[in-house]
């Protein structure tokens, strides 16, 4: 499978993808916090900024409690990664000229958003960003103290390449970028026109 630039895109669009295979490489507080600080300026609606990190470094104690959150799939391979963000979405918000909170109603979409910064600050840094759902979130509310209004999202697993001879065959198998579908199923001008 070939990725290929079309209409003008920047490169960094078609590079970044979602590796399993990792090498197992440390990662220093300053480099993940570029990341994060890349998130930060994700847009979000009413500037609410939604978004809150919790993470774990390789070779820290906080690293085996986050890696234990995985479902033994994501944890096979994870467990070589360099470090693990959760990812929360904070679910109201007090708007402007309000004087009391109410639902924010795009607080998934907008971590989302901030998520996507993260991933694609780490693809431009030479680290790979591997966004999952398949992990214990309510595991992580307790794990983390994270208190009402919130809401556990994603998990982000970032390393540097590995060899994907590491991998389980099943894993190797899928160790590709993968391709999207052509623009014409996924945006129509003036009504929808999808299958």
């Amino acid at each position: 499978m070939t990725r290929a630039l079309e209409r003008g895109i920047a490169p960094i669009f078609i590079n970044r993808w979602s590796p399993r295979a990792f090498d197992e490489s440390g990662i220093s507080e300053n480099e993940l916090q570029q990341f994060l600080e890349a998130a930060r300026w994700a847009p979000s609606a009413y500037n609410a900024q939604p978004w809150r990190f919790i993470y774990a470094r390789r070779d820290t104690p906080h690293w085996k409690p986050f890696l234990d959150l995985l479902i033994p799939y994501n944890r096979e391979w994870a467990e070589r990664a360099s470090a693990l963000v959760v990812a929360i979405s904070k679910q109201k918000f007090v708007p402007p000229g309000g004087t009391s909170a109410i639902e924010t109603g795009s607080a998934a979409y907008d971590t989302g958003a901030a998520v996507a910064y993260l991933a694609l600050q780490a693809s431009i840094s030479g680290w790979f960003a591997h966004i999952i759902t398949g992990f214990d979130k309510e595991g992580a509310k307790t794990l983390l103290k994270v208190p009402e209004g919130y809401a556990v999202e994603v998990a982000v697993v970032i390393g540097r390449r590995g060899n994907p001879d590491i991998l389980s065959q099943t894993l190797r198998e899928r160790e590709v970028p993968t391709l999207r579908l052509p623009l014409e199923d996924l945006a129509a001008e003036g009504r929808f026109a999808f299958k």
